[in-house]
């Protein structure tokens, strides 16, 4: 029996839950990633649900659902977050602190210049961190794309973390 599994994206910040998450890949699960706030829900065999009954992580209780338009509903609901969450199989690597700071302030439309005064580092450095998002966010040098503007839409899609 394989599991499809949506999960928010802070998941994937925890090292111990992303490599547990990268065993259940490789064992056959499907898992994607949204980053949007998720309700749990396990439905088994299209015949019952059970919904956390709070969004606190291991808190005790869930309503179990055996209603058959009710589970039709909730799979539908699923289907459409499974539709809208990204693929995960390895998890990209990650941005530095530093370089999320860079990036967000490129996302201010601002020049390494005016990013290094308010970091208080010097323009070689915020150079360097934006070459390393750069490579980590794959983006490569071409004539055609500007990947300032590429490296921000995946800033404020939350794809770069």
């Amino acid at each position: 029996m394989r599991m499809r599994t949506v999960v928010h994206s802070s998941v994937l910040d925890d090292d111990v839950k992303a490599a547990r998450l990268r065993e259940l890949h490789a064992a056959g699960d499907l898992h994607r990633v949204i980053d949007e706030q998720v309700q749990q829900l396990l439905v088994f065999d299209h015949a019952v649900a059970f919904l956390r009954i709070t969004p606190v992580a291991y808190s005790p209780g869930a309503l179990v659902i055996r209603q058959q338009s009710l589970i039709t509903a909730l799979i539908d609901l699923f289907e459409l977050t499974w539709s809208r969450a990204r693929e995960v199989t390895e998890p990209t690597p990650r941005l530095t602190p530093r370089e999320r700071e860079v990036l967000a302030l490129m996302a201010e439309g601002r020049s390494n210049g005016a990013i290094a005064g308010a970091l208080s580092i010097t323009e070689a450095a915020v150079g360097k961190h934006v070459a390393s998002l750069f490579a980590k966010l794959e983006l490569p040098a071409t004539q055609d794309d500007n990947r300032r503007v590429l490296a921000v839409l995946a800033h404020l899609r939350g794809t770069a973390r």
